[in-house]
């Protein structure tokens, strides 16, 4: 009985205390009203005032021409999530290897010179020439910059930043590249406009560009999935490749050795139709040796040069494109409507906040002052 009586009376009070609350956010709400209106005015400025972007995208599947290990098996369970055989089929590229090139430095420098069609432009433009002559980042970037952004601004003014920067060179060069200040901001910029997504499961690539031109965000798509699968068939195809160009001077060479002990072997016969001497006869069997020689390496050179023909067309991979990059027909930010709910409901949230930080403030100021 005692127990129910002390249920209630908890119940009582955790009653009030929300009454208590409720009339103390009542009475608040001019303040509460203003904050909150002030903050959705504030996100309708940031909605009016952001620029527009566009985002162009595309899917494809590389394939590899060789059958993959375990055959039909392998393929069921990889269905069920089974790998069979512990590891990626050597034939396969792999999934690593995709964010790996997007990040290399010459990746990114071909992509800075991708020539790209701006409105209001009467010939393409290179897409550093687009960020350092043409583009103009709007109130709101410049707003940012100089509030949010300030320190970083003064930190870059201060510090003496190198007019060089050194970076190793990624798929396609072994030797050092040397790149600018002007050219590494760049890099940072398309960095976060380019989105890589690599599906290892479903075995798809997807690559997404935001840019503020429509036609400029799917040409530097369709400039980046072109880049993307060259750098990936040089790689895959890079041993077999040099080993290729290893067996075909190999083969020029012997090949000319062959056609000029054939030739020698000719006019040695030519010049002595009837041998009768034993010097003659040795020397047309020393001939005759060297030819058959010189043939066989030739014949053996030449098998093995058709069979890395067919070694190299069988390590290049195919590529099917799923999604074909296509130019965004409508903008993808900034969504205004989100905003405005997200900053109105911020500010509903601060408000609130304030109104119980400041009375449970003036509250423990009492007790602090009557203890």
């Amino acid at each position: 009985m005692i127990q129910e009586n002390n249920t209630t009376s908890q119940d009582q009070e955790d009653a009030i205390d929300i009454i208590v609350l409720l009339k103390n956010l009542w009475t608040a709400r001019k303040i509460i009203l203003k904050i909150t209106l002030a903050f959705t005015f504030l996100g309708l400025f940031v909605a009016v005032f952001s620029k527009n972007e566009f985002t162009a995208s595309t899917t494809f599947v590389p394939l590899a021409q060789g059958s993959k290990a375990g055959g039909s098996l392998g393929s069921l369970a990889s269905l069920a999530g089974i790998n069979i055989g512990g590891a990626v089929n050597s034939e396969e590229i792999s999934p690593e290897l995709y964010p790996q090139i997007v990040s290399s430095i010459p990746f990114q420098l071909e992509l800075l010179n991708t020539p790209l069609t701006i409105e209001g432009q009467t010939a393409p433009v290179s897409y550093s020439d687009y960020y350092e002559n043409i583009y103009s980042p709007g109130l709101l970037s410049n707003i940012k910059k100089y509030t949010i952004g300030l320190p970083g601004v003064l930190i870059s003014l201060v510090r003496s930043a190198p007019e060089k920067l050194e970076a190793a060179a990624g798929a396609k060069e072994s030797q050092l590249i040397s790149i600018s200040k002007e050219e590494y901001e760049l890099i940072e910029g398309l960095e976060n406009q380019i989105s890589l997504n690599v599906n290892a499961k479903e075995g798809f690539i997807s690559i997404s560009v935001t840019m503020p031109e429509a036609i400029a965000s799917a040409e530097l798509a369709l400039k980046a999935q072109q880049l993307l699968q060259a750098y990936a068939l040089e790689f895959k195809t890079q041993k077999s490749i040099e080993q290729l160009t290893y067996i075909e001077e190999r083969y020029a060479e012997k090949q000319k050795a062959f056609n000029e002990i054939k030739i020698a072997l000719a006019r040695f016969q030519d010049q002595n139709t009837g041998i009768n001497t034993a010097l003659g006869r040795t020397k047309l069997l020393q001939l005759q040796g060297d030819y058959d020689l010189a043939f066989t390496v030739y014949s053996e050179l030449a098998k093995q040069l058709e069979t890395q023909l067919l070694q190299v067309k069988k390590d290049t991979p195919l590529f099917t494109v799923l999604k074909p990059v296509t130019i965004p027909n409508e903008k993808s930010a900034p969504k205004k409507a989100l905003i405005i709910v997200v900053y109105l409901f911020l500010g509903f949230v601060l408000s609130v906040g304030f109104v119980l930080g400041k009375k449970a403030f003036i509250g423990f100021k009492k007790e602090w002052a009557s203890k």
